[in-house]
């Protein structure tokens, strides 16, 4: 290994930043850490939007704090990288400018126009029109089948905002927006690129196509360069590293999405390394060599940010924050009361809610009483995307209370975990060890739930809610050389714990999660006329 060097990480979720400062040498060490919050701004018809400016001065502030914390000099940070969310869009002009606030990845208002250009035709699978869907399979691995998609975004801002989209020069994901915002120049990855299914993942042929370019409407000058995960961007100029608190010339590396860097983050570089994520939203993801795509369970294989390499994965559109609403709207006052009880430190909070969290759990049998809950609290992706599908309680008793509820909330989440990952696993061998990584992962209870509902060994790491910051850190020790390949950064990716399924509880578990499927199946109906978005 190389001499030791210092990079900034940035994981820019839908609710805050998080700057952590690493030492890579033969280890990967957080030397210190910062999380600086911003809002989710929601809009009518399903629209979810952040602001550019929160975003900045999250990352200048959080980056300022971690080097005063390290008392790191400035000149000592070799690279920086970017994970965030993925499937964002944001409209730019000349100058670089956000010409609107960016449309997150919660973002769903853009039904008319997935109706528009995939739902007509004779022939049609999935209700999408056939030949659209061949040819955007046959050349992405993918195609544009949600609201959420960013083409659908581009069109939405196109008929609804035309002044703003007649001065849009670019058109990109949320980690492009903040390396141009760093360097001034601009540069997509492949994982978003990808995400626009506007882009030829085949082998030899990577790169923006002109026919489905053509075939959707899309003006190819809107669309960036596109680059690898290691590439250098730029420097940082000299009004970013003023803003920032770095120097300026500072690398700035391509990054990735969050789903793409968290398989690095996590350690799983092997093939068919699989690992379960919940932080706000979720996934389920499997290392692969290969395309493949689901229509049928809307699955698909994205870039990796190993060059070459696929993650297929199900995503889950909100995971751990069915437990923030769980203690926003749940049970409120008994964990505030817990919190300023037990509390001193504002940056302690997160701990000792899981600590509540796992005594409120613990106290109530598996299975919670039979009750089921299903998290689709903002609609869900996989395996049955469905925007206007919601969260429900199914089977409350007159001896249901809080306790039983909250489990409930917990076990949810495994089931729609379980779904996924039986769904990927159609395609792909059976994995006997899960990996288990983010916030949700800092609690033992939650842990060991995962085991019992899939049957899975899991496993957590150091760390675990750190794997977007693990990955772009990564991401620049490899682009730097300082670590030889991805295959070998995986050793650095430390195991924490191990949890086995409990055998006694396989068949409540069993019985229930076919009832927390059918719970979809026999409610799509009523989801869609209670919750179908009017138009004006």
């Amino acid at each position: 290994m190389a001499q030791p060097i210092h990079v900034i990480a940035y994981d820019l979720g839908t609710g805050g930043n998080k700057t952590s400062l690493y030492k890579i040498g033969e280890t990967l060490d957080i030397v210190a850490s910062s999380i600086e919050d911003y809002p989710m701004i929601f809009v009518e018809n399903g629209g979810a939007e952040q602001n550019v400016e929160d975003w900045w001065k999250a990352i200048c502030q959080s980056t300022k704090t971690v080097l005063a914390e390290s008392g790191i000099n400035p000149k000592e940070i070799k690279g920086l990288a970017f994970s965030s969310q993925a499937q964002g869009a944001v409209f730019v002009d000349k100058q670089g400018c956000a010409l609107r606030n960016p449309m997150g990845a919660l973002d769903a208002r853009s039904h008319k126009q997935v109706k528009r250009y995939l739902h007509h035709g004779l022939l049609r699978i999935q209700n999408i029109n056939l030949f659209k869907l061949l040819k955007s399979l046959r050349i992405t691995g993918g195609i544009a089948a949600t609201p959420k998609d960013p083409l659908w975004k581009y069109h939405w801002v196109k008929e609804n905002e035309p002044d703003i989209f007649s001065n849009m020069h670019k058109f990109l994901d949320i980690k492009d927006y903040l390396t141009l915002r760093c360097t001034g120049n601009y540069g997509m990855t492949m994982d978003s690129a990808q995400l626009t299914f506007l882009f030829d993942t085949r082998p030899g042929k990577q790169g923006w196509h002109k026919g489905l370019c053509k075939m959707f409407d899309v003006d190819m000058d809107h669309l960036p360069p596109v680059v690898q995960s290691t590439d250098v961007i730029g420097g940082l100029t000299s009004k970013a590293a003023r803003d920032m608190g770095l120097e300026p010339e500072t690398s700035v590396f391509g990054g990735g999405v969050d789903a793409s860097l968290s398989t690095i983050g996590s350690g799983c570089t092997g093939l068919y390394d699989t690992h379960i994520y919940i932080g706000t939203s979720g996934w389920v993801s499997c290392n692969v060599k290969k395309r493949k795509v689901d229509v049928t369970n809307f699955i698909a294989s994205i870039f990796n940010g190993m060059p070459g390499w696929f993650n297929y994965v199900a995503e889950q559109e909100t995971s751990g924050s069915c437990l923030q609403w769980v203690k926003d709207h749940l049970a409120l006052e008994a964990i505030d009361i817990y919190l300023k009880k037990h509390t001193q430190d504002k940056k302690d909070k997160s701990s000792k809610l899981f600590d509540l969290l796992n005594e409120t759990v613990e106290q109530t049998p598996p299975g919670a009483d039979n009750l089921i809950f299903t998290p689709w609290l903002h609609g869900n992706r996989s395996p049955r995307e469905d925007a206007l599908a919601r969260g429900m309680f199914f089977n409350i008793k007159m001896s249901t209370g809080q306790r039983q509820m909250v489990r409930a909330v917990l076990e949810g989440v495994a089931y729609h975990k379980r779904w996924m990952l039986e769904a990927i696993e159609k395609t792909f061998p059976r994995q006997e060890t899960i990996r288990f990584v983010g916030g949700g992962a800092k609690s033992d209870t939650w842990c060991q739930i995962m085991a019992d509902v899939t049957g899975r060994n899991i496993e957590t790491i150091h760390n675990c809610q750190d794997i977007g910051t693990a990955g772009a850190a990564i991401v620049c020790g490899v682009g730097l050389g300082v670590i030889p390949s991805f295959e070998r950064a995986g050793a650095l990716v430390r195991i924490d714990k191990k949890f086995t399924p409990r055998k006694k509880y396989q068949a409540i578990y069993n019985k229930n999660f076919e009832v927390f499927k059918l719970l979809y199946k026999k409610n799509k109906k009523l989801f869609h006329k209670l919750n179908q978005y009017t138009e004006g």
